[in-house]
């Protein structure tokens, strides 16, 4: 009896070190669009140009993200598309850890945040 606990309890550790070791594969993530949103863990979304998507510090440029403004009177909140760069510190990118990724989607071409980053780029040049 203690025979066959001892196998259980072995062949249970040969899982989940099979287990731990195909989910520290790298992840090859190609999404065929121009721009990705990036879902973080802190609720917040990126949208932009992604490189090195399955590394453990992927980067993100051309970002812009959703800023709510809220109107006193009507209380109405309106959505507006803010490039990143118009901070204090001006980033040209973000460098992410892929740790705080909660999901990427593909931007489709024909959505309205892609109708909002080209309107925004058709006015800065």
């Amino acid at each position: 009896m203690k025979k066959i606990a001892a196998s259980l309890f072995l062949f249970a550790i040969l899982m989940a070190t099979l287990a731990c070791q195909q989910a520290k594969q790298p992840v090859t993530i190609d999404l065929k669009t121009p721009y990705s949103a990036v879902l973080l863990d802190n609720n917040q979304v990126y949208y932009g140009k992604l490189a090195n998507a399955g590394s453990d510090y992927p980067e993100l440029t051309d970002v812009y993200y959703i800023h709510s403004q809220m109107n006193p009177d009507t209380k109405a909140v309106s959505n507006i598309l803010v490039p990143l760069g118009n901070e204090l510190h001006s980033p040209d990118r973000m460098v992410l850890n892929a740790h705080h990724i909660i999901l990427i989607e593909p931007v489709n071409p024909n959505s309205k945040v892609a109708q909002l980053i080209a309107e925004d780029k058709s006015k800065s040049h």
